[in-house]
C-alpha cells in the first residue's frame, strides 16, 4: 500500500437486502491508518451494515471493499485479521478469561510462550491483571466489556471494529469506557471504527465521525467541525443541542444573507446551505451562542423574548424562551450573578452573532435526508 492510499476504502459500495432497497447507497468513504472514525446515526441509517460489510458478515451488492490495499470482497471474514467488538460482548462463558483471550491466538497457531506474553499484555492494556482465572459470569458488565476488547486486540490485528460496544453499561461505566477505549487507541496507534447511535459517545472518542442517515453519509469530520460547522440541518439536529428558526431568504451578501422569517422579523446569518433569495431555510443556532439581554451594540441579530421555563443544571440554567412565536428556543444562560433574577413571564432581549447562525437546507430540517456529499476522502494521510 502507498503512503498516499487510504487503509481502508469502500468504493461506490451499496447494499440491498431484498434486491430494492438500498440500505447503503453508493459509499465512498476513505479511512486513514491510525484513525478512530466512528459511524453515526439513527437506527437504519446504514452505519452498522457497512461495518459488516467490513468484517465480512455481509456481502456488498455493489461496489468494492479495499484493506491495506487489497480488495477483501471475497475474503472469508476469519482471514481478514480484523478484530470485533459487539455490544452483547460474546464471550465463551464456559471459558476463563485467559482462555477467552487464548482462543483467537491458538486459531492462529501461535507457540505457548508467546500467547502467555500477549495474555498478559492485553490484560494489563484493560487493567484487568490478576483476572485470569474468572469466568465471563464472575465479572461485572463493565469487567466483560474490557475482557472484550481485550479479545479483540490481543492477536494484534491492523484493525478493530467495534459495533455499539457499551450500550449494555449504565451512564458511568459508559464514560469510563469511552475513556479507557481512546486511550488504548491513543497507546497502540490501531485503527479503529465504531458504530453508535450515541452523539455524546461519538464526539468523546473520534477523530472523525461519518454522520448517517437514509444509507448516505450526510457529513464526514472532525468532533469540532460537526458540531461547530455542520454542513446541513439533518446534521445541526442529530449533533447536539440546536435551535432551529425557519424562514425565507430575502437578500445574499456573500457569505451572509438576510432570512426572513415565519412571524415577519429579519436575521443575519452565515449561508452555508443556501444559493439565492427566495429559497426557504432554516437556521441553526446552538444554545451557548444566545445571549440573554446582551450588552448594546455586542450582536447584530436582536430579538424579543418571554422567558417560559428556567431548569437548574448547575454550571449553567437552561431556559426555555418564546423566540420569534416558537415556544421550544433553548438558551444555556452562565450560572452567574448577572443572570440570577430570571423568572418565568420576564420579558427579555435575546442576541447572538451572525457568524454563529447558519442558514441550512430546508428539506433536511423536517427529517429527510441531504442528497448531497456522497463522496469524502482525506487528501493527507492521518497524523495523531
Amino acid at each position: 500500500m502507498s503512503s498516499s492510499e487510504a487503509f481502508v476504502q469502500f468504493k461506490n459500495v451499496q447494499k440491498s437486502y431484498d434486491g430494492e432497497t438500498l440500505v447503503v447507497k453508493n459509499l465512498n468513504l476513505d479511512i486513514q491508518e491510525g484513525e478512530f472514525l466512528t459511524m453515526l446515526g439513527p437506527s437504519g441509517s446504514g452505519k452498522t451494515t457497512c461495518l459488516l460489510m467490513l468484517a465480512g458478515f455481509e456481502t456488498a451488492t455493489h461496489g468494492e471493499i479495499i484493506l491495506n490495499g487489497k480488495p477483501i470482497n471475497n475474503v472469508p471474514p476469519h482471514k481478514r485479521n480484523i478484530g470485533m467488538v459487539f455490544q452483547n460482548y460474546a464471550l465463551f462463558p464456559h471459558m476463563t478469561v485467559k482462555e477467552n483471550l487464548a482462543f483467537p491466538l491458538k486459531v492462529r497457531k501461535l507457540p505457548n510462550s508467546e500467547i502467555e506474553s500477549k495474555i498478559k499484555r492485553a490484560l494489563g492494556m484493560v487493567q484487568l491483571e490478576g483476572f485470569q482465572n474468572r469466568r465471563p459470569m464472575q465479572l461485572s458488565g463493565g469487567q466483560q466489556q474490557r475482557v472484550a476488547v481485550a479479545r479483540a486486540l490481543v492477536f494484534e490485528p491492523s484493525l478493530v471494529l467495534m459495533d455499539e460496544p457499551l450500550g449494555a453499561l449504565d451512564k458511568q461505566l459508559r464514560e469510563q469506557m469511552q475513556y479507557e477505549i481512546k486511550h488504548i487507541h491513543e497507546n497502540l496507534g490501531v485503527t479503529i471504527v465504531y458504530v453508535t447511535h450515541d452523539q455524546s459517545e461519538a464526539l468523546t472518542m473520534s477523530n472523525r465521525i461519518a454522520v448517517f442517515n437514509d444509507g448516505i453519509i450526510q457529513q464526514l469530520a472532525s468532533p469540532e467541525q460537526l458540531y461547530e460547522a455542520p454542513e446541513n440541518a439533518f446534521v445541526a439536529q442529530f449533533i447536539g443541542e440546536n435551535n432551529t428558526l425557519r424562514g425565507k431568504v430575502s437578500d445574499m451578501n456573500g457569505t451572509t444573507c438576510k432570512v426572513t422569517l415565519e412571524n415577519g422579523q429579519s436575521v443575519d446569518a452565515l449561508a452555508v446551505n443556501v444559493d439565492s433569495v427566495g429559497a426557504e431555510t432554516s437556521i441553526s443556532l446552538r444554545p451557548e451562542r444566545v445571549f440573554v439581554n446582551p450588552k448594546k451594540n455586542s450582536c447584530k441579530n436582536l430579538v424579543e423574548a418571554q422567558v417560559l421555563e428556567l431548569i437548574y443544571l448547575g454550571d449553567h440554567i437552561r431556559s426555555r424562551v418564546n423566540v420569534c412565536g416558537h415556544d421550544d428556543f433553548i438558551i444555556k444562560v452562565p450560572n452567574s450573578a448577572d443572570h440570577a433574577q430570571l423568572k418565568p413571564g420576564d420579558s427579555v432581549q435575546v442576541g447572538w452573532h451572525v457568524e454563529d447562525a447558519r442558514a441550512l437546507d430546508m428539506h433536511a430540517a423536517q427529517s429527510k435526508p441531504a442528497q448531497y456529499g456522497i463522496h469524502y476522502a482525506v487528501r493527507e494521510p492521518f497524523k495523531e
